[in-house]
């Protein structure tokens, strides 16, 4: 036991070294709030002050001023794999096609989601703080999901539609009015927040288990409305991992016939159409499933067309616009990593997931010998590294947040299990 702690120190280069200050986690809980609730947006007049540009730069006011509590974690090997993608993206910005619209436009964005690798890595410095971050993530994103659908139930909200073909739109239950996430975006939040959910209440006690269910019953219904494709398979991601590691598998199997029973029933015409497009050509959707694959193809053909250095930051659209005559947003996170950043970029994003992917796979195997809370969380983690995976053939990426809160997260657990692994030793 001794000598496992002992490694994982060495390798994380910990030290008895302070901890961020109150003030510093309670601005970043108000940032996660901010950020994920969208309060600008139901709050008025709060958008005036910008909060979440005032937020960051308060918080990394205070980071600075309390760098020597935190230096020590720019040795961890995601941090030093994803400053060598930044340092890519500085020392190429000449290079690209469009410098002018990543400094004006997209610069800003792309800080907005990076800043929860530095935030959650740097901040979340005890085992409670980490704790209450991820309720507060978890229950944020449990939030954005309820909204809409009690909206949907009381007053018939679906927020998007989507074009059938012959004049002919269904409707797709997207993020409340107050929300920004589409329906694709939705259905990812849900799969998202599912394994979370799952290994972390099921354990518990029985009317933990019959919330548990009740919950995982209304988000399976909202996903259904999402209509979200992409969303489904990244569930089966999911429930695979779910179903491997279960010790029930047949009660699993079985729980499984009676939800895909069930959803069958609920669905209206369009929305199984729509879901068995994903196996069948003899549906009517099934030519958007197919417009689909071939618009990945595409996005890999324009990447390929400036293969060394790319567009630019965050200028897929504009790529298009000015390539195809019309803009859209990339559907795929690794042909809009090749689009906007080129092969060289993609090596060195690519090489950053794969440290987070490492990262996870080590702990998952030293959590074995710790708390509960550490087997869960490492498990859950690695659950969500490979739905974000999977997920990202059908999601844009590299501006958004997800993969970044999930380094920042997998650092965080990683130094607080390893310090009480050597603290038990």
């Amino acid at each position: 036991m001794s000598v496992i702690g002992n490694t994982a120190l060495n390798r994380h280069n910990l030290g008895k070294v302070g901890l961020v200050s109150g003030f510093t986690f309670f601005l970043f809980i108000i940032y996660q709030l901010v950020f994920f609730l969208n309060m600008p947006a139901r709050i008025s007049g709060l958008g005036i002050i910008r909060p979440t540009v005032l937020l960051f730069l308060v918080i990394s006011f205070l980071l600075v001023l309390q760098r020597e509590k935190i230096a020590y974690k720019f040795n961890q090997p995601i941090f030093k794999a994803f400053t060598a993608f930044v340092l890519m993206l500085i020392i190429t910005l000449p290079f690209v096609k469009f410098p002018g619209s990543v400094l004006r436009e997209n610069v800003s964005i792309f800080i907005k989601a990076v800043v929860f690798l530095y935030f959650s890595a740097l901040i979340l410095d005890t085992e409670k703080r980490l704790k209450l971050s991820l309720l507060v993530f978890v229950g944020c994103q449990v939030f954005r999901v309820l909204e809409p659908l009690y909206l949907n139930v009381t007053s018939g909200y679906w927020g998007s539609s989507t074009y059938l073909g012959g004049a002919e739109f269904a409707n797709r239950l997207s993020g409340a009015p107050a929300d920004i996430i589409n329906p694709n975006e939705l259905g990812f939040v849900i799969v998202t927040v599912i394994p979370f959910l799952h290994y972390f209440l099921m354990p518990r006690g029985f009317m933990v288990k019959v919330m548990y269910l009740a919950l995982l019953t209304l988000l399976l219904y909202a996903l259904i409305l999402t209509m979200s494709r992409g969303a489904f398979l990244a569930l089966i991601v999911v429930a695979w991992f779910i179903f491997k590691e279960s010790k029930r598998k047949v009660l699993l199997v079985v729980f499984g016939i009676i939800a895909v029973m069930a959803a069958m029933a609920v669905m209206n015409d369009n929305q199984r159409d729509r879901y068995l497009s994903l196996f069948s050509s003899e549906t009517k959707q099934s030519s958007s499933a197919e417009g689909r694959v071939t618009g990945i193809i595409n996005e890999f053909k324009l990447g390929l067309s400036r293969p060394i250095f790319g567009f630019g930051l965050g200028t897929t659209a504009e790529a298009k616009f000015n390539t195809w005559g019309h803009s859209k947003a990339s559907h795929n996170m690794y042909g809009e990593i090749l689009i906007e950043t080129g092969l060289v970029g993609l090596f060195f994003f690519l090489r950053f997931i794969l440290s987070v992917k490492k990262e996870l796979k080590w702990n998952l195997d030293l959590a074995s010998t710790s708390s509960e809370f550490y087997k869960i969380l490492f498990k859950v983690l690695n659950i969500v590294f490979w739905m974000f995976a999977v997920y990202s053939i059908n999601y844009w990426g590299l501006s958004q947040y997800y993969w970044y809160n999930l380094a920042g997260l997998a650092i965080a657990a990683s130094l607080l299990m390893n310090a009480t692994t050597k603290q038990e030793a």
